[in-house]
């Protein structure tokens, strides 16, 4: 069964927070037109994304195995196995909604702590020779993301790369693994007032088919 994973990245309740209310109409969106989807959700402020100390990795980006993790003290056992576990599903799944607001120029910690995390030699990246770079995995069949992004101001085209440094990381970062194809949903000027907020989210509402006619939905397509 064909999966898709929503990843939200805020500390706010949903009716809260502009880029999971707005995250939540995709998600309903895509699985009313495609039921044959199953949906998957992961709240990165609820779960419990491990820190990556050096004990559980045996070289760069690759995870020790199962011998050496039984080693390990119970604690870092645990934290080893739900690093797998993470990356083991969104390897599985075939579209990711990503919904975050902007902090701080970039995203919210947890995110970038989810991501590395993913990024894992042998699963999801590899390095074929010594001194080559690394290389995606995941396009291994058709995979999208949507990346829901609320900010409270509009922030304009040619200032992005300046102020919306976070944006871009992550689609380098999913291209980097193999994911080519990434999709934009802004939800853009907030503002202060619920006025403003309501205003923004109808208009990202709006995207929200355009989009998801995008989406390839094909079976798994080898490259």
């Amino acid at each position: 069964m064909k999966k898709l994973l929503y990843i939200t990245v805020n500390s706010k309740p949903e009716n809260l927070s502009a880029s999971k209310t707005v995250g939540r109409s995709f998600v309903n969106k895509f699985i009313e037109k495609y039921p044959e989807f199953q949906l998957e959700e992961l709240d990165l402020y609820n779960e419990h994304i491990p820190r990556l100390e050096y004990e559980y990795f045996e070289s760069r980006n690759c995870i020790v195995n199962e011998e050496a993790t039984s080693k390990l003290p119970e604690k870092e056992q645990k934290e080893v196995h739900k690093i797998v576990e993470l990356c083991n599903q969104f390897i599985e799944a075939d579209v990711y909604v990503i919904a975050a607001p902007i902090w701080s120029l970039s995203f919210p910690a947890p995110l970038k702590e989810y991501i590395d995390c993913i990024v894992q030699a042998h699963k999801t990246i590899t390095f074929p020779e010594k001194g080559e770079k690394p290389e995606g995995l995941l396009n291994d069949k058709s995979r999208t993301v949507v990346y829901v992004q609320s900010s409270g101001g509009n922030i304009a085209w040619m200032m992005r790369p300046i102020f919306n440094k976070g944006l871009d990381y992550i689609e380098d970062i999913m291209k980097f693994i193999g994911i080519n194809q990434f999709e934009r949903l802004l939800v853009d000027g907030t503002g202060t007032t619920e006025e403003e907020k309501r205003t923004a989210i109808e208009k990202a509402k709006e995207k929200i088919d355009g989009i998801i006619e995008k989406i390839d939905v094909k079976e798994s397509m080898l490259v």
